[in-house]
């Protein structure tokens, strides 16, 4: 089961402090005026909150926003907030998980495989996935000692780095120094395995990769991404990935 992302507390804080508005019904209105009336609803707590998406729920009455990279739910009238999972007990599914694939999938694209360290199979390419890692993460050098493995199955792996202690740490300037280093797969490969780092800095794209990870909700490493943002966390090793990602497809 995937799990929606909380939103921030600030958000919930203001909109449950706000002052009551009238009752409106939410069936037949218009999506366009929906989006306008939510919108300048937020926006007189917090000018900042402007929703990314608003689109209609399964729940009647009901509309699915993204504000600030997160998913909630809030009556037409912007007066009820619902946060964290509501499940359809059908399909034993979050609502919500369809729409946190896509995010996935967006936010990841966006970020673009060039700021990416990428290890691709010989031969055929059967699946992607993207991999948040941090370099001394001991299950994220079990995944990487396992690389061949993962690639003779025809797995594609992009890394983006996600030193856990954050900027400054000595996980975060080993990542730099890999970013920066004239092979980075070698670099890599010698990172993972304990070796010795020159210490470099160059342009570099980790701090928004802590970013992108932070506003995907990824909070552990290695978590791993399907090209369909399905979301595997820890180590899983290669015949297990390889069997989930052939049902994910």
């Amino acid at each position: 089961m995937v799990r929606s992302m909380a939103l921030p507390g600030i958000l919930v804080a203001l909109v449950l402090a706000a002052a009551p508005v009238s009752a409106q019904t939410a069936g037949d209105d218009d999506l366009d005026e929906v989006t306008e009336r939510i919108t300048e609803r937020l926006q007189a707590i917090n000018p900042q909150l402007e929703p990314e998406r608003v689109e209609p729920s399964p729940l009647p009455g009901i509309y699915r926003i993204v504000v600030q990279g997160q998913i909630a739910y809030i009556s037409a009238d912007g007066r009820y907030l619902i946060q964290g999972d509501v499940m359809d007990l059908e399909t034993r599914e979050s609502i919500s998980a369809g729409t946190e694939r896509q995010l996935r999938r967006e936010r990841i694209e966006a970020h673009g495989e060039d700021n990416m360290i990428v290890y691709r199979p010989d031969g055929e390419t059967r699946h992607t996935v993207t991999v948040f890692t941090d370099i001394d993460c001991p299950y994220c050098r079990r995944f990487h000692r396992n690389m061949d493995a993962y690639l003779e199955r025809g797995i594609a792996v992009r890394y983006i780095q996600m030193p856990r202690a954050g900027v400054g740490s000595g996980s975060y300037h080993k990542a730099v120094s890999v970013w920066c280093a004239d092979d980075r797969r070698a670099a890599m490969d010698r990172a993972k395995g304990g070796g010795e780092m020159e210490r470099r800095d160059c342009d570099n794209p980790v701090e928004s990769q802590l970013e992108l990870a932070r506003s995907l909700g990824v909070n552990a490493t290695p978590t791993i991404v399907a090209e369909d943002g399905t979301v595997h966390r820890g180590y899983v090793p290669p015949d297990e990935l390889a069997a989930r990602l052939d049902g994910d497809s």
